[in-house]
């Protein structure tokens, strides 16, 4: 006990973490109707999507945009193995998450002989064929017709009521923890001497190869981490929308995906997570300007891209390091006064 709480005064980033779990527990509480808690539902699974990409885009420095099809593979094979084959919810979601992450593994093949664009063009790729897959293989996945989701059944917890995840709160609650708990894992692994590499082969592959790094090792280990949370994501999907179909997982979602991390500012971890949050409530705030909310949206978008390439983690410390200037000039122009 001595340990863990001399390590936690050496970390100044708990009472941030115990923050994060004031405002999630608050959260459906303020945006109390149905329909928000639904959209609170819907943003955690962007922060679980964002993240998961974040480590291949962001840490990495491989252009994924095949991440929409991890996410698919998730959601179909949660529900495949419910509706046809009578599995436990949580068993079937560890299936999904291992079958993310091994189709994830064998694209990162692609990964470790392509670069730049042409692994965009190539992970696109991979993107199409999954959706073709999906509509078109009737047999399991009922192709445009869709299947009828399942939400995760109701957990007992000893004292208290059992946990309905059919009630939007319940569900954001244990979606948004499951993302709290991704991303402390993943933040303590890229602190590591494991995030060091990552970003050496972002930086200079050829230079990590010099060094002992096995780049195409830790391409693998990215990729498939990466599938695999994609995965986790969209094991609760299809509980929440109900009905399941190939639509909701074309290729503009992982344009959309790869938004959030731009707009929030790839190459850190709480980035993603504000392009997330941000590109899941703005396009309902500005429902109320009727078709030019996309307009409204797609020039924000390029405004943020162009003005601020780092995202808005950038913009953030641009602004904090400012203050921090007109603070010391103010406070050495008083000093001199005094004298």
């Amino acid at each position: 006990m001595r340990g863990l709480a001399a390590a936690l005064r050496r970390d100044v980033r708990w009472p941030w973490y115990l923050g994060a779990m004031f405002v999630l527990l608050l959260l459906p509480v303020v945006l109390g109707t149905p329909y928000w808690r639904g959209i609170l539902v819907v943003c955690a699974m962007n922060v679980l999507l964002a993240i998961s990409l974040n480590l291949v885009i962001g840490y990495t420095g491989q252009l994924n945009l095949g991440q929409s099809g991890f996410f698919a593979i998730g959601a179909y094979v949660t529900t495949v193995l419910l509706k046809s084959y009578g599995w436990n919810f949580w068993l079937a979601c560890v299936a999904a998450v291992l079958a993310s992450g091994l189709v994830g593994l064998l694209l990162a093949a692609f990964a470790a002989r392509l670069r730049g664009h042409y692994l965009g063009i190539a992970s696109l790729g991979f993107a199409v064929i999954v959706y073709q897959i999906l509509i078109n293989w009737e047999s399991v996945t009922q192709g445009v017709r869709g299947i009828y989701g399942i939400r995760p059944p109701p957990l007992a917890v000893p004292g208290f009521p059992d946990l309905n995840f059919g009630n939007p709160a319940a569900l954001f609650y244990l979606v948004a923890g499951i993302a709290l708990v991704v991303y402390l894992l993943l933040d303590n692994l890229l602190r590591s001497p494991i995030g060091e590499t990552l970003r050496a082969i972002r930086e200079d592959e050829i230079s990590a190869a010099s060094l002992g790094v096995h780049g195409a090792k830790w391409k693998a280990f990215s990729f498939s981490l990466s599938a695999a949370i994609a995965g986790l994501a969209g094991c609760f999907y299809p509980g929440f929308v109900g009905t399941l179909v190939p639509d909701a997982f074309n290729i503009v979602e992982s344009f959309t995906m790869l938004a959030m991390v731009v707009v929030g500012g790839m190459g850190t971890m709480i980035g993603p997570v504000i392009g997330a949050i941000v590109l899941t409530f703005l396009p309902e705030l500005l429902r109320g300007f009727g078709d030019l909310r996309l307009i409204v949206y797609g020039l924000a978008l390029t405004l943020v891209v162009l003005f601020m390439p780092g995202g808005m983690v950038q913009a953030w410390q641009l602004l904090r390091a400012r203050f921090k200037g007109v603070a010391t000039r103010r406070a050495s122009d008083t000093s001199g006064g005094g004298r």
